[in-house]
């Protein structure tokens, strides 16, 4: 699938989903512009495995793409919008793609910490929120201006998960996610009348190279439960297919305003991940039950069982009747 011309933006790219979806977008032929926080502030400068936004952009660069890198404190709204307009600079005003996926939180997600909100410090909201939810919406409020002025046409991808349905890892986390998911629609609402699509894209479990580590040493945070979701889950890479075949099609449009899961994507498209495999699904209703700890229903049910999206929403529905 050829972007050939087009212009990408992907925020939080040094590793996991985002320097996967960067790879992908390079493969397919995109001009890039790829951030992360200073080394000195990532992760990397005390993890010495995990890679750094400058490996991402010569791996870029090595796939064939033009790939600019920048160090962006995406906690810092003020560096943010400077970014943008870097971008518009260097690019006479294309954006073509917007993948909003930086976070900062992971090590503050597991469920083997049991204690309730209340008894955490509740700046965790702001370490899981600050760099998610807040500031997916300051990049597509530049990222749509930047697009204004090239036709309003391009594609928004704001990525999410499954947290926000039911719970996952703690409050904050599975309210941001909420958050991102009702977001995205209510952008996609207000730009219906554009060619600007906007979706919000659920990962599976992905075996980043943090939680690869964090399984492989038994040092992390991870459950029992999570273990297995991320020993069967996708690569880095996977749901970077799920970006270029959907920024690819010419009929994208139908997707706006839906929250998508990439194993979804995957099917509808016809692709499986890097390594030939095609990862669980999200909706595979024994997955479902494993998370909700019911590991005995679970059994009961095979693994290509899945619930139609209705149905899943329905299943987590909060409206008293």
């Amino acid at each position: 699938m050829s972007l050939s011309g087009k212009v990408a933006i992907v925020t939080g790219a040094s590793r996991g989903c985002g320097r996967g979806i960067a790879l992908q977008l390079a493969e397919a032929g995109c001009t890039l512009f790829i951030t992360a926080r200073k080394p000195e502030e990532s992760l990397s400068s005390q993890l010495k495995y995990l890679p750094t936004l400058e490996d991402t952009a010569e791996e870029c660069k090595k796939r064939g793409a033009k790939c600019y890198h920048f160090y962006v404190n995406h906690s810092d709204m003020a560096e943010v919008e400077q970014f943008f307009e870097k971008v518009a600079q260097i690019t006479d005003n294309q954006l073509d793609i917007l993948v909003n996926n930086a976070f900062s939180a992971v090590t503050k997600c597991g469920s083997s910490d049991k204690r309730k909100f209340f008894e955490k410090e509740p700046e965790i909201w702001d370490d899981i929120n600050n760099v998610g939810l807040r500031n997916q919406y300051y990049c597509s409020v530049f990222g749509t201006r930047l697009m204004s002025k090239n036709g309003m046409k391009g594609l928004i991808v704001n990525i999410s998960s499954l947290g926000g349905i039911m719970y996952l890892f703690n409050v904050a986390y599975g309210v941001g996610k909420m958050a991102i998911d009702r977001m995205s629609s209510d952008i996609a609402h207000e730009l219906r009348d554009t060619d600007i699509t906007v979706i919000s894209l659920w990962p599976s479990a992905v075996r980043t190279e943090l939680i690869i580590n964090m399984l492989e040493s038994s040092t992390g945070s991870w459950g029992k439960t999570e273990n297995q979701m991320f020993l069967n889950g996708e690569s880095i890479e996977y749901c970077g297919k799920a970006v270029v075949a959907i920024a690819a099609d010419t009929d994208r449009k139908v997707w706006n305003g839906s929250t998508l899961i990439s194993t979804d994507m995957g099917n509808y498209y016809s692709y499986a991940d890097i390594d030939g495999r095609v990862p669980t699904n999200l909706r595979s209703l024994r997955g479902l039950l494993q998370i909700s700890r019911h590991e005995t229903m679970a059994s009961w049910f095979p693994s290509w069982l899945n619930l139609p999206g209705w149905a899943l929403t329905l299943w987590q529905n909060k409206i008293s009747h």
